[in-house]
């Protein structure tokens, strides 16, 4: 070969480089140990990251440095697979600027645990968001280093997403999945082409992890799209979630075993036991979803006056050779990452962890994953009943044959409480 012929080559791949990287899936990035407490909020309440275009809707998180920081935010839409909308410019999709700071912040008040915490609403007066899709939130420093990401889905209502929940018809997983059957149906206009150009995602308590893409429309009835599949809509059922609650944190109730004092309040759990196998029992929960809240009456802000705690998760669990085990939740956005990682104790027995944690209500669950580091719902710790309580959403991304976008035209929601066979 040549130096010509190399010279050549090495300049084909620079000139394409750049095209190459800005196709990458826009994965979520952790946010460093001194984030916590980040979530999606709608009328002042923690909530899946799926909103109505135009819906008013909020981003927060609490920043342990208490250093009262400057964060940045920086907007960019998506296509269904999670890769850049190529084929949009900024302007297309936001009306105003982008990479502005946040300006809404406040102190902790009374508590051990400094901290500052960020509110970001949308839309706001320098950030409008005009199209419906895929977006990645990206939080920078003020050196414009990307700190953490969350996706977040902007949705229209141009179609009906009709859904029930079902016992799979196959017998070895019976018990232990739901199955779900749905349509998608227009309002007022011919799809163009729905195999290529109609696409779903399926979500199980709002979570990406286990999250389910690329299920064409099994049959069509006029211009109603039908998905009545035996297998590829399926879920884990998992089981009900785990929690504690420490909204006095001072005083050990409901699964909280001891409270010791330090620099911080330390909150002691029970140890939990892995319930895979053992029968199923009903018990509410908030499908991972946690309360900031603080019952001191002296108290009149609960964000910014609840505090933190190291909390200390034991569980007694079969030892998972090959796998590795993470605690997750809302409150952590279901991170698998070396802070929520167990670690197996073999004087004890036990896989532990502490955690710091704002105070309130917390759901919370063991997550098993295999070497890949993918969700392994099949050898979940706590087992899959088909009983167990979930919230289902389906979104229908659809993109006409001249679009530059996969805009998303309806949602689907489904609980399985109202699961039949």
């Amino acid at each position: 070969m040549t130096n010509a012929f190399k010279r050549l080559i090495a300049l084909v791949f620079l000139t394409f480089l750049p095209f190459v990287a800005f196709s990458q899936v826009q994965q979520e990035i952790a946010p460093p140990y001194n984030i916590k407490t980040v979530a999606f909020m709608k009328d002042g309440q923690n909530a899946y990251p799926f909103f109505r275009l135009n819906e008013p809707f909020t981003f927060v998180f609490d920043d342990l440095f208490g250093n009262e920081a400057n964060y940045y935010y920086s907007i960019q839409h998506c296509n269904y697979d999670w890769t850049p909308s190529s084929m949009l410019s900024i302007n297309d999709y936001i009306r105003g600027f982008d990479t502005q700071r946040i300006q809404t912040y406040t102190n902790s008040f009374n508590t051990l645990q400094i901290y500052s915490r960020y509110t970001l609403a949308f839309p706001n007066k320098f950030t409008t968001l005009l199209l419906s899709g895929n977006y990645i939130l990206k939080i920078l420093n003020e050196d414009q280093e990307v700190i953490f990401t969350r996706r977040f889905v902007l949705y229209e209502d141009m179609a009906t997403v009709p859904v029930q929940v079902k016992r799979t018809r196959d017998m070895s997983t019976n018990l232990e999945k739901h199955n779900l059957d749905f349509s998608i149906k227009s309002r007022g206009f011919i799809f163009q082409m729905p195999l290529q150009n109609v696409k779903i995602a399926l979500f199980q308590n709002g979570r990406f992890d286990n999250a389910i893409y690329n299920v064409k429309p099994q049959y069509t009835i006029g211009n109603d799209l039908i998905y009545k599949y035996d297998k590829e809509t399926q879920f884990w059922a998992g089981n009900e979630y785990l929690y504690f609650e420490n909204k006095d944190i001072r005083n050990a109730v409901n699964n909280v075993v001891r409270i010791t004092a330090g620099e911080i309040y330390n909150t002691i759990l029970y140890t939990n036991e892995a319930r895979a196998n053992k029968p199923y029992t009903f018990f509410p929960d908030v499908n991972g979803n946690f309360v900031t809240k603080n019952i001191n009456l002296s108290v009149t802000d609960p964000m910014v006056e609840s505090d933190y705690t190291w909390v200390f998760f034991s569980l007694s669990a079969p030892a998972y050779y090959g796998k590795d085990l993470y605690i997750g939740g809302m409150f952590n956005n279901y991170a698998k990452t070396p802070e929520y990682k167990m670690d197996y104790n073999e004087k004890t027995k036990l896989y532990e962890k502490a955690v710091m944690m704002k105070q309130g209500f917390n759901n919370y669950m063991y997550i098993s994953t295999d070497k890949n580091g993918k969700v392994d719902g099949k050898n979940a710790v706590d087992g899959n009943f088909y009983q167990t309580e979930n919230e289902y959403t389906i979104l229908v991304y659809y993109r006409e044959n001249n679009d530059r976008y996969d805009k998303v035209i309806g949602v689907g929601t489904a609980n399985s409480t109202d699961i039949i066979n």
